[in-house]
């Protein structure tokens, strides 16, 4: 059994790592109040933004285009969104899941890393990381997701790679965010998106010129909603966990506080009875 002293010291120890998750819920607390109203605001634009292009294009028949192709290359490029810290659960690591778990070949994969966090999980199981954009999650903004958008588009329109996805943390609520895997380019059509074949979109002035300028926009929005929603994701994260160390904590306080009691109660013990046996022993 474990003495007074080494009950006593760890304690104070768990109390000291209590004191810093309470400290650190309440920060992510404050910060996810600010990301949440960010997300909800910008999530129905990017959602029927995604809605909207994925429908012009199943009404726009074949059309020849740079970003329309696709399969011009085996490889596939791969923006993971993660954080740049832990203690927030399993928030990292189910996105590195999606990649390492998924149907992907690692040798047929180019990861474009946003957050630190994903850059040393996928880095340390050998995939090719050909961009780190971890500063972005510090403060993510429109502008930094069309840099990263172009950087993505130039490789896709080179035949460096021949389709575009997207990893991130989609945030449902503050209890609840649901890792997503989505494929960017080619668009994916869905056929109920058809309607009627022999109405076709017309284009003005010419689809080669509205299509330069419709596919960045899309990505780039897709792009800056992801990081925006992985934001609020990773502080929801972050709470819960601290809340749930926080008061795992609080049990093994209280767990260590009735061994120390019990162990105090018995040392009480064990000195009176060797008062009691040492006074009966004088009086004989």
């Amino acid at each position: 059994m474990a003495s007074m002293r080494d009950i006593k010291r760890r304690k104070s120890s768990i109390q000291s790592t209590q004191q810093i998750t309470k400290a650190m819920k309440l920060v992510s607390t404050v910060k996810l109040q600010k990301a949440r109203n960010r997300a909800e605001a910008t999530n129905p634009y990017f959602n029927y933004m995604y809605k909207t292009v994925s429908s012009m294009l199943a009404k726009s028949g074949t059309i020849d285009h740079p970003y329309l192709r696709g399969g011009q290359s085996g490889k596939k490029a791969v923006v993971v969104i993660t954080s740049n810290r832990g203690l927030a659960g399993g928030y990292n690591s189910n996105i590195v899941k999606l990649i390492t778990g998924g149907d992907f070949v690692k040798e047929d994969l180019d990861i474009y890393a946003v957050g630190g966090k994903g850059v040393e999980a996928l880095s340390r199981r050998g995939y090719n990381i050909v961009e780190n954009a971890s500063e972005i999650m510090e403060a993510p903004t429109y502008s930094d997701a069309a840099a990263l958008c172009n950087k993505v588009l130039d490789a896709f329109t080179k035949g460096e790679v021949g389709e575009i996805y997207l990893a991130y943390t989609h945030f449902k609520n503050t209890v609840s965010q649901e890792p997503k895997l989505i494929k960017l380019l080619p668009v994916e059509i869905d056929p109920a998106e058809t309607g009627d074949s022999n109405v076709l979109m017309n284009y003005e002035p010419n689809e080669e010129e509205a299509l330069n300028m419709i596919i960045p926009k899309y990505v780039t929005s897709l792009f800056y909603g992801a990081l925006v929603e992985a934001v609020a994701s990773e502080n929801g994260a972050r709470m819960q966990a601290m809340d749930s160390a926080t008061s795992n904590a609080e049990e093994m306080i209280s767990d260590l506080s009735l061994k120390y009691n019990r162990a105090r109660q018995g040392s009480i013990t064990q000195e009176l009875t060797e008062i009691i046996a040492g006074a009966n022993a004088i009086a004989q």
